[in-house]
């Protein structure tokens, strides 16, 4: 069955009631029969894919248009309007977004500027002229890798408030990646580490993934921390995509 045939089902139990009554009478019902739980197992389904319309959904305009469809009585919106009023709220809905994102922006970039700069005066820390910051957590005795040399790497990265993004760690398997195919403070900092090193990186935004961020967790002008150990430097040949590419 579609999801867009759940959801009637779903919203159709509810038709009639206000918005409290149905919080109200959500609350009471019994889980005690089949019938009650296919209905909540239903309502979840439906309530996370609205969830992301936040107030922006009435829920008793929702009913009641529903109900409309249901009883096959006259919109009260003609397909016209109906356009109309979708297109403005995605408009609003992306202007939204686009000033979220770059109040996000605005508050990473302070706050790397501030960690970078407190960072700096640490005993151990080093800092290169491009701003990548390091520090030695144990130093290796192999050769230094050059930017097109193929190399392989244990690694942990987290943001500066601690929330780790990824980790070959936890997947318990090194990575391999060509050293001129990931991200900048990567490309410089690895260079400097002999093999058998372990290095912590603090990695400024303009040499991490920029105002472009990575992901949902990885948000515009993120400053980043990894823990990289440089295992081996390999032939160059076909490699696999590194987490921290460009």
């Amino acid at each position: 069955m579609k999801k867009s045939v759940w959801m009637i089902v779903a919203i159709a139990m509810l038709a009639g009631c206000s918005q409290e009554e149905v919080k109200e009478e959500t609350k009471q019902v019994a889980l005690d029969n089949n019938a009650s739980k296919f209905s909540y197992a239903i309502g979840l389904e439906v309530g996370k894919s609205l969830k992301n319309l936040g107030e922006d959904l009435n829920r008793a305009a929702f009913i009641d248009a529903l109900n409309a469809q249901l009883d096959g009585s006259t919109p009260r919106l003609d397909a016209a309007e109906m356009q109309k009023v979708k297109q403005e709220f995605a408009q609003k809905r992306a202007a939204k977004q686009v000033e979220e994102r770059k109040a996000a922006s605005a508050k990473n970039k302070a706050d790397g500027e501030k960690f970078l700069a407190e960072n700096a005066k640490k005993d151990g820390v080093k800092v290169t002229d491009s701003g990548l910051q390091y520090e030695v957590l144990k130093m290796g005795d192999g050769a230094k890798p050059v930017a097109t040399d193929k190399v392989k790497v244990h690694y942990r990265g987290t943001l500066l408030d601690g929330t780790e993004f990824d980790s070959s760690y936890k997947r318990g398997q090194p990575i391999s990646f060509p050293l001129n195919g990931v991200i900048k403070g990567w490309t410089e900092g690895v260079q400097l580490m002999p093999v058998g090193s372990k290095f912590k990186f603090y990695i400024p935004s303009d040499l991490a993934y920029g105002a472009n961020g990575a992901g949902a967790v990885i948000t515009p002008d993120s400053t980043l921390v990894f823990e990289v150990e440089l295992l081996a430097i390999e032939t160059a040949k076909a490699v696999e995509v590194a987490p921290a590419t460009k």
